[in-house]
Order: structure tokens, then C-alpha cells, then sequence
């Protein structure tokens, strides 16, 4: 998880409370609890890929409205 939160930091600008707020809420946290993924034991940059396009498809939605 810290290398997602400090990713998002880093490459996005968020501060560390929306860093940590837009991986815990997001659908990747999800499936990154479910075992069955098996995404856990994958690489952060692998991962990381899924939540970017995760939060591109959220403010895309937002954008519409």
C-alpha cells in the first residue's frame, strides 16, 4: 500500500490524506483483500496500472456531470 500511496503522491500531487483516501476507497482495495486475485503478490507497478485506470475512470464519470 505504500508504494501505491507514495506513487499517487509523487506522480498525481495529492497529499498524503487524499493519497491514502483514493486507494482505500478504491475497487482495487477490494480485490487486493481477496486472496482469489491474487493481486496482492504482484508487482506495486503492476497493481499501480489498475488504480490509475481505476481513477481515470472516476474522473472521467465526474466530468460528464
Amino acid at each position: 500500500m505504500k508504494d501505491l500511496i507514495a506513487r499517487l503522491m509523487d506522480e498525481r500531487g495529492l497529499t498524503m490524506a487524499d493519497a491514502f483516501d483514493a486507494v482505500y476507497t478504491s475497487r482495487l482495495f477490494e480485490k487486493l483483500n481477496d486472496p482469489k486475485t491474487g493481486l496482492y503478490f504482484q508487482s506495486s507497478g503492476y497493481v499501480y496500472s489498475f488504480l490509475e485506470s481505476e481513477l481515470k475512470e472516476v474522473r472521467d464519470c465526474n466530468n460528464e456531470r
